[in-house]
């Protein structure tokens, strides 16, 4: 933003009983605690987070962080249970990262997250299966009444202010280890879903299945590449405000271009290992049904990600 320097972080941390629990106090962002996974940072749309889960403002994204406390245990070698609570501020709120009020919280999301994280056959291929539920307390406006005029919606039966909840499921697995240098790199699939509460967001479901290969050309051992598909469907409740709208005589907004149902990405990059600690990695993206309506052409796109560890 417009700002010299934006603090993201800063917390407290505790570990015991030989690291089995865990306990952090402060300011974070909560995605990088929970949904999360190293693997959907290599592309770009889902980064850090399915996209579902950052529309909510309940969900802090990096750069955005928020007061909140989380405790994990860790009851076997495989597994991890943690649950916290957060502060829920507007995510446009505080550019800057330094005002810590909470004058204009609206709310708390209180987060619980199952992790199972075994090793598989006799190669021990890891893999991570979460499951995931929260909370948010804040009462978001109803979506039915989104692109009506306020005094329509306010006469609209069964229009109501409600908490959100928040469900999620990501998966992923290796299937092959390359080896060399890194016991980390090898091929991986994942998929996972998302589903909010459809009364407090425009988009209620995410799905997304994909894979992260590394090594396919034999001369090229660290280079990786991945695809990954997402589909995202639109609120039951911000559609039928549209519907209803239509049926009216009213316009959907200069930005909304026919009544919304849903969309697909289909996300494609080769990652190329160019120098010590220097990744170039060219993207491509096809967006099917852009804008979630019949009514733009499919857009493919072109993009680069240059990211150097020094």
């Amino acid at each position: 933003g417009n700002v010299v320097a934006h603090l993201v972080d800063i917390h407290a941390e505790k570990k015991m009983r030989h690291n089995t629990l865990d306990v952090i106090f402060g300011r974070m962002s909560l995605t990088h605690v929970y949904a999360t996974s190293p693997l959907l940072c290599s592309f770009m749309v889902t980064c850090s987070a399915p996209v579902a889960l950052k529309q909510d403002p309940a969900f802090s994204v990096y750069p955005k962080a928020t007061w909140g406390a989380r405790i994990r245990l860790r009851p076997t070698r495989d597994t991890a249970l943690q649950v916290g609570a957060y502060s829920v501020d507007t995510l446009q709120d505080n550019p800057s990262g330094w005002a810590w009020g909470a004058e204009n919280a609206t709310g708390l999301t209180l987060p619980i997250e199952f992790t199972w994280q075994p090793f598989l056959t006799r190669n021990r291929l890891p893999g991570h299966y979460v499951i995931g539920y929260a909370h948010d307390t804040t009462r978001y406006a109803d979506k039915i009444g989104s692109v009506l005029p306020a005094k329509i919606a306010a006469r609209l039966p069964g229009t109501r202010s409600a908490p959100a909840d928040i469900f999620w499921l990501e998966t992923d697995q290796m299937v092959y280890r390359l080896g060399g240098r890194n016991e980390m790199a090898g091929g991986y699939l994942m998929a996972g879903y998302v589903h909010v509460t459809p009364r407090a967001v425009n988009l209620s479901d995410e799905a997304y299945a994909g894979f992260s290969l590394v090594g396919l050309i034999p001369t090229r051992v660290t280079d990786r590449m991945g695809v990954l598909y997402s589909w995202y469907k639109v609120s039951d409740r911000r559609r039928e405000s549209q519907v209803l709208a239509r049926e009216m005589g009213y316009s959907l907004g200069a930005t909304i271009h026919g009544i919304q149902n849903s969309s697909q990405v289909i996300e494609a990059y080769y990652g190329i290992d160019a120098a010590p600690g220097v990744l170039i990695q060219p993207e491509f993206q096809y967006m099917i049904h852009p804008g979630e309506t019949h009514n733009i052409p499919n857009a493919a796109m072109m993009g680069l990600k240059v990211v150097a560890n020094l």
